[in-house]
Parts: C-alpha cells; sequence; structure tokens
C-alpha cells in the first residue's frame, strides 16, 4: 500500500489529554543524568521538591508530552514503517513548562515531501502542546525521513509534493568550538528513559537490537536530544531552564548508554543568543547530532 498525500495531509489526530505531575518532571530529569553527582547543586532544581525556588522542568521535558504514539504504523497510513527514520528534532518553546500542569497535544501533519523513488520522502509532523486552558507552551515539528515511500507523487493521480524546510545549517569548520560539555550516559539510561513513554523494544532488548543491525540496545533519540539541551543549558546559560527558546537538530547517528558524550557549542558573531551545535561520541570520535541551532534568551 503506498501512501497517499491528500489521505496523510487532512489526517486527523484526536487530542491527547495528559497530566505530568512532579514525580513524572524528576523522572524525566534523572532518566538524562542528572542527580549523578549528588554533590551538584545545579541539577537539584530539576530533580528535588526541596531546592531553592522549588522543583522546576527541564524544557526538553515537552517533547514526551502529549504524544499520540506511533500512529505511523497504523495500516491506513500505507506508510512503509519499518523504514522510518526520525531525522530532525525542532522545537520552540513559548513559556516555561511547569513543573506540574495538565497538558494538551495537538498534532497534525504539515509537510509531505517526495524524493523519488528509491530516495525517500520527507514527512513533518507538528505538535503543539498547550495547557488545559489553551496557553501555548511548546511547538513541535519532528522531521520523519519514510526511506520506503519515495516516488508517491511520480504514480499519477494528482498527488503533489511539498516544499522541504529549509535546511539546518553546518556548524562551522573553520574554528575550534567556543565550548564543550562531556557528560558520560547512564548504562540504564535507554531503559530510564523508555518510562518516558517510547517502549520500542529496539532501546531495551538485546535481541531486538541485532535484528536492526546494533550489537546493543540503542539510547533513544530524544533523549541524546535532551542530554544536548541540557550542556547548552549548562555551559551558555547558568543552568536556567527559563533561557531556552528554541533548539533544532539533526540525528546523524546512533548513540549507545555508558558512553561519553561530547557536545561542541559555537556563538553565532554578531548574533546575541544564538548558538550552533554538535555532539559526538568520545568512545567512537563519531558525530552523532549535527546541524544544531540554539537560541537562548
Amino acid at each position: 500500500m503506498a501512501i497517499d498525500y491528500h489521505h496523510l495531509k487532512h489526517r486527523a489526530f484526536a487530542p491527547v489529554h495528559q497530566h505530568y505531575t512532579a514525580r513524572d518532571t524528576m523522572l524525566y530529569a534523572l532518566s538524562l543524568g542528572l542527580g549523578n553527582d549528588p554533590l551538584d547543586a545545579a541539577a537539584l532544581p530539576f530533580v528535588y521538591e526541596g531546592a531553592p525556588g522549588g522543583l522546576r522542568a527541564l524544557p526538553t521535558l515537552a517533547v514526551v508530552l502529549g504524544y499520540p504514539g506511533f500512529w505511523a504504523r497504523e495500516a491506513d497510513t500505507g506508510i512503509d514503517w519499518v523504514k522510518l527514520l526520525h531525522g530532525e528534532q525542532r522545537v520552540r518553546w513559548h513559556q516555561p513548562l511547569p513543573a506540574d500542569c495538565a497538558v494538551v497535544g495537538k498534532s497534525r501533519i504539515t509537510h509531505l515531501t517526495d524524493k523519488g523513488e528509491g530516495r525517500g520522502a520527507i514527512m513533518i509532523t507538528e505538535r503543539r502542546v498547550e495547557t488545559e486552558a489553551g496557553a501555548l507552551l511548546a511547538t513541535m515539528q519532528q522531521v520523519s525521513f519514510l526511506r520506503g515511500d519515495g516516488g508517491y507523487s511520480e504514480q499519477g493521480g494528482g498527488q503533489p509534493s511539498d516544499e522541504p524546510l529549509a535546511p539546518l545549517p553546518h556548524t562551522p569548520q573553520d574554528r575550534a568550538p567556543d565550548c564543550t560539555d562531556t557528560q558520560l550516559i547512564r548504562p540504564e539510561a535507554a531503559l530510564l528513559y523508555r518510562l518516558m513513554g517510547d517502549y520500542n523494544p529496539l532501546h531495551a532488548d538485546p535481541a531486538v537490537a541485532a535484528k536492526a543491525g546494533f550489537d546493543r540496545p540503542i539510547l533513544h533519540g530524544l533523549a541524546s536530544y535532551g542530554l544536548v539541551a541540557h550542556a547548552l543549558l549548562r555551559q551558555c546559560a547558568g543552568g536556567d531552564a527559563a533561557r531556552l527558546k528554541a533548539l533544532d537538530i539533526r540525528f546523524a547517528a546512533p548513540v549507545y548508554p555508558g558512553e561519553t558524550l561530547v557536545t561542541e557549542i559555537w556563538r553565532v558573531p554578531g548574533q546575541a543568543g544564538q548558538f550552533q551545535l554538535r555532539a559526538r561520541v568520545a568512545e567512537r570520535d563519531k558525530v552523532v547530532l549535527s546541524h544544531g541551532v540554539a537560541e537562548l534568551g
């Protein structure tokens, strides 16, 4: 079954109502490794309700809120979901996330771009996370590479192809990063992060990981996204979560729990609060997140 442009673009998503609690906020931060050092006072506000000023939510908690589930595997989509890859994540924050809140996730497909037979297609899914009262907290764009669905617009029937999003820029090649952050990923990080709602066995079961071509379970891409965001806050914002306004990044290669993630950050000359970044795994000297752009307020 091939994908149908008009069906996907008009596919209805039921609003997802979710009430996350202080416990969920703390568990999310713990899954990213905050609290590894019991004497790290900067991490306490994200994992301990008794910290000065009370508990705060990491901004990237937004990526697990109001999630409609892995709907791409449903039969009506026509998507070859086995070949689907989460290629990029783009997020804009409109206000800080509360530590405890009832929210609504509203999803829709905004772009479907045909790259041609054998080259796949690109799908952009937008999700807006709002409070139950209607206040907008965050807007997310998930860029998915549909590797098995290219050529749909070449098959007749008047199926169009949307213009893609503007590409993310390469990080500077002519100068060293302005700052670098190094963090050890917990060996059980994927097992903890799956409790946020993504129960794909690829992140837990060695047998499933082996069938997918990996020698052990891999870390969720959105977990590595959260790690990079926290590195940026730690290095450039004094740990102030409220300052993160936007973060877009490409998933370039898998990350394994237990590895060391090195985030490299460049300030954009002449543009206050603008940064470029990427992350690599020290043990393999492999870039795993690339083309990162961020804004701090």
